[in-house]
């Protein structure tokens, strides 16, 4: 085994994976076994791997090694992984973590899960979510709670919470998740992972679709990789974005480089306030650290801007949009408008969009929490709206929290959650770097530097 790979193979990365699977210096059947007896001897309390497919896996274990050893080559061949459970994967169930749907099985994979495995992933199953993705704790009727691994008695975050606990506890190295409210980066600066919410449409929908519809991609929501390292999400968005259908037929991907690739080049606006949601100070603090520390490279670093548009405004545009996406199919109620009133929010979306193009026009990224919190403990309150969260010491609305990572979701930008440190407890703390439209490569990368220059995933206790 080759000195790239980490002495615990269960935390190496997947670009080092692919290396030494190409050399021959171990095979996807053994990687397979090795995930998959990880996977049975540490996820009992955990409950991230809900949906299991290793027969099926190991076959393609097989079918990849066979092809490295005629020479192939793919982006992630014979690298073992798992997806969200709301990604249809053919042959398994899709629920989304609703009884309504329990018993459909999905008769094709989705565009995105058909990309990972023509780039040689092997599918070891699926992650658990919440009730209908709308949750930041991930536990539902069919398949119940997802645990913390850095603390069982915690969230994992949702809605991609299986996604983060399964990669924070050496599971598997990457992911495949999904972002409306913050279900990638939330679970990640839970589980102190990486996850990337994509430009909004950068990566095509079909297949990410509650069980037995078919229909277009839903407004603001995203699908996206996960991984414990800055270069994994990069190695995995190269394989998942692009046109696909119709749009293929004349539309060609070319996301911009990098703007910069020294952390000291970087225009860097960090937003440690918001007029909606509270910030508890065990993320604003290490949020202030990071800044200063960016600040002492020589970067450019700044706490205010004119250019950002009204955030209390832009959230309240929010709000409309995605309670009229999340509530469709429910009986008529408070959160149904007519087609005009609809409209008009997405005049205000542009408005807001232009806003922040002008903004980055003048700094390459921004620093913001994802979360108001760190991981908080599990609340098995049923009434979600009455549930509420301890920052700074008082009880503040659970859902107020949905102000973080709307401020890059109503926007339609890219966000890439990383890991920034730990509070005393241990607990991780992690923010989420902010980019303009289609400068996903950026955010990516800045969250590369951060990693390289101050360090970035550690293993849970234990794991």
């Amino acid at each position: 085994m080759s000195a790239t790979l980490s002495d615990d193979l269960s935390y190496a990365t997947a670009a080092d994976l692919v290396v030494d699977l190409a050399a021959r210096q171990i095979s996807s059947v053994e990687l397979t076994n090795a995930a998959i007896a990880r996977i049975e001897r540490l996820d009992g309390p955990i409950n991230a791997v809900v949906v299991r497919d290793f027969d099926r896996a190991l076959a393609d274990a097989r079918a990849a090694d066979a092809a490295i050893a005629r020479g192939e080559r793919r982006p992630l061949l014979g690298v073992p992984m798992t997806v969200k459970e709301a990604h249809n994967v053919s042959g398994l169930p899709t629920t989304w973590g609703s009884e309504a749907f329990g018993g459909w099985t999905a008769e094709a994979d989705s565009i995105g899960v058909a990309r990972l495995k023509a780039a040689g992933a092997v599918v070891l199953g699926k992650t658990n979510v919440p009730p209908f993705l709308a949750d930041w704790q991930t536990a539902n009727p069919i398949y119940g709670r997802t645990s913390n691994p850095w603390d069982l008695g915690r969230s994992p975050g949702g809605s991609s919470g299986g996604s983060a606990a399964a990669l924070a506890a050496g599971m598997v190295p990457l992911e495949f998740g999904s972002d409306i409210g913050g279900s990638i980066r939330i679970p990640s600066v839970f589980c102190g992972v990486y996850g990337h919410k994509p430009s909004f449409d950068l990566i095509p929908q079909r297949g990410h679709t509650p069980p037995g519809t078919d229909g277009d991609g839903v407004p603001l929501g995203v699908i996206g990789p996960m991984a414990r390292t800055a270069v994994d999400l990069e190695l995995a968005l190269s394989v998942l974005a692009g046109p696909a259908g119709d749009e293929a037929k004349g539309y060609r991907l070319d996301l911009p480089a990098p703007r910069h690739a020294r952390l000291a080049d970087y225009r860097v606006l960090v937003i440690d306030s918001h007029p909606l949601a509270a910030l508890d100070e065990a993320v604003s603090g290490p949020l202030r650290d990071l800044a200063q520390r960016l600040d002492d490279l020589g970067a450019e670093v700044a706490f205010e801007s004119e250019l950002l548009p009204d955030l209390a405004q832009a959230h309240d545009l929010y709000l409309g949009l995605v309670n009229v996406v999340m509530s469709r199919g429910a009986p008529p109620g408070p959160q149904t408008v007519s087609a005009h009133t609809y409209m008009d929010r997405l005049d205000g979306q542009v408005m807001v969009r232009r806003q922040w193009a002008a903004l980055f026009e003048r700094f390459d990224v921004v620093l913001a929490p994802a979360f108001g919190t760190v991981a908080f403990p599990h609340d098995p309150n049923p009434d979600r709206h009455a549930r509420t969260l301890t920052i700074n010491g008082a009880a503040t609305p659970y859902f107020g929290q949905l102000a973080w990572p709307a401020l890059a979701t109503f926007a339609n930008l890219p966000a890439t959650a990383a890991p920034i440190g730990q509070t005393p407890e241990g607990l991780p703390v992690g923010i989420q770097i902010i980019g303009g439209f289609l400068e996903d490569r950026t955010t990516i990368a800045f969250a590369g530097l951060l990693e390289r220059e101050f360090g970035g995933f550690r293993k849970p206790p234990g794991y």
